[in-house]
């Protein structure tokens, strides 16, 4: 897809990070994500979040929220399942998304634009995650 086509907000993903101990060379924190699409039912979501780099220290829990934008709206129910990391500054996405973007779901066409967050200060927070996995939860 070019880089001047338009991509699609498709909803909302909210994820509830669980707090706990960060080490030297990263941390790994529990998730668990509500998706609310413009149109259908919702789905839910459970994963980790992964942060690279140094992070020593205690930290609460907090919110994350995403605009999804995926390039059309017809996506089907999991779609976001998958792996998402960082865009890198040679990568193609959809217009209207910034630079602490991350990318995956299904086919990898799937953008998750941080939007709020709130419980940790500013969107640098978003910057520092290095992966997001996510596994549809068909319960």
């Amino acid at each position: 897809m070019p880089a001047e086509a338009a991509g699609v907000k498709i909803g909302v993903l909210t994820c509830n990070v669980d707090s706990g101990w960060g080490y030297i060379l990263g941390s790994s924190k529990e998730v668990r994500c509500n998706f609310v699409p413009n149109k259908g039912a919702g789905e839910h979501y459970v994963g980790s979040i992964s942060k690279i780099g140094v992070d020593v220290g205690y930290t609460k829990g907090g919110v994350l929220i995403w605009d999804v934008v995926a390039p059309s709206s017809d996506t089907k129910p999991g779609a976001l399942e998958g792996g998402y990391g960082g865009v890198s500054a040679s990568a193609t996405v959809v217009a209207g998304v910034g630079a602490n973007v991350l990318l995956g779901g299904f086919d990898k066409s799937i953008a998750l634009q941080p939007v709020s967050i709130e419980g940790n200060t500013g969107l640098n927070v978003a910057a520092g995650i290095g992966a997001l996995n996510l596994k549809f939860d068909r319960g």
